[in-house]
């Protein structure tokens, strides 16, 4: 027999599930008519600036219990049922289903998304460019093992702009049909996800043979096929091919943080808190990078992060990839970019996005 304090708040707890339903059918209507203008001014569903400002809005008004992460996570997929009543949102990414690129797109667009998985980076690209995605997901830097060249490739070809970032930290897990380390003899997984787990391997696993797939969503699902063996990959896709988690958080290193771009058409107004990436080329001669950024300097623009990218066809030559504080409609980055105009031999502006959090 349950106490009568128990049952009064279970009653209470009735209560605010009515009023959270009502309350969040009476936000979905007006979802709906904010669609409906949309669709009138020809403006985008998907706006990755406002939903910016309604996390950083929630987070204000947050005073507890509930933490700001899960507080984001219940936004995020409010968020995504309200896109989805407004019009079918279709999102492609690295594949296959069960991939880390598909957790970061889950946990940026939400489960009221269609997600279409890609073999390659560049048909991530591609099925955006073609029309047949709404917008694209894909890996540009690893914390550990740096950028991802086939993303920087498409970016600097691509007619797409970049719309958003978001941060998603690596947790390696060991799957395998088998309950324990007893009897694996193969290791499946993707380059990377070996290399950052080599000394848990060479401590748990040495006699076992390493084994390379496309991705980690691929090897797992080699492995459900494989008695003797086990892949290295993430919790979700250990549920989607039915394996068992060996052991979890065997990353070498823990601090193993994965950056992805939103990829898509048109642009993102200011939020206050911004990013733009851009790609540019200097002369070949010396001093040539330095006068580059003098245009930063002057205008107080804090450069985040230059990579340098060699050029196809020219021996020692390269362009540099930028992010730096700031969006292309504040008045200093306009200023900014009009004077580096001057001294760059190539500028393309890749696009400027919210600023996603670093520490996920």
């Amino acid at each position: 027999m349950t106490p009568a304090s128990l049952d009064r708040l279970r009653d209470l707890l009735k209560e605010k599930d009515a009023e959270l339903v009502r309350v969040l059918n009476e936000r979905a209507r007006i979802s709906l008519e904010i669609g409906e203008t949309k669709k009138r001014n020809g403006l985008e569903i998907y706006d990755p600036s406002q939903e910016s400002r309604i996390y950083r809005r929630v987070d204000g008004i947050n005073n507890g219990p509930l933490t700001e992460r899960a507080l984001r996570d219940i936004f995020t997929e409010i968020l995504s049922a309200s896109r989805a009543l407004q019009a079918p949102a279709s999102v492609a990414y690295l594949g296959p289903e069960g991939s880390f690129t598909h957790a970061a797109a889950q946990s940026h667009f939400g489960r009221g998304a269609s997600f279409s998985p890609c073999p390659t980076i560049l048909d991530v690209f591609d099925r955006v460019e073609r029309r047949k995605a709404d917008w694209g997901v894909a890996p540009v830097e690893n914390s550990l093992e740096g950028a991802v060249k086939l993303t920087l490739d498409r970016l600097l070809a691509t007619p797409l702009n970049i719309l958003g970032e978001l941060f998603l930290r690596i947790n390696h897990s060991l799957l395998s049909r088998r309950k324990g380390l007893d009897g694996l003899k193969r290791i499946y997984s993707h380059p990377q996800a070996l290399a950052q787990c080599q000394e848990w391997i060479r401590k748990n696993l040495p006699h076992c043979s390493l084994h390379e797939t496309d991705s980690t969503a691929k090897a797992a699902r080699k492995v459900a096929e494989d008695d003797g063996a086990a892949a290295i990959g993430s919790g979700g896709a250990a549920a989607l091919y039915g394996l068992a988690i060996i052991a979890e958080g065997i990353e070498d290193n823990p601090s193993n943080v994965t950056r992805f771009l939103v990829i898509g058409r048109g642009t993102t107004e200011p939020t206050g808190r911004d990013k733009t990436s851009i790609l540019m080329g200097t002369r070949h001669m010396p001093g040539a990078l330095y006068s580059s950024l003098q245009p930063f300097a002057r205008n107080k623009i804090n450069l985040m992060k230059i990579e340098s990218y060699p050029i196809k066809g020219s021996m020692w030559e390269y362009l540099f990839f930028v992010d730096f504080d700031g969006h292309v409609e504040e008045d200093k980055i306009v200023e900014c970019l009009e004077d580096l105009g001057r001294h760059a031999t190539f500028l393309k502006i890749l696009g400027s996005y919210p600023m996603g959090d670093p520490q996920p």
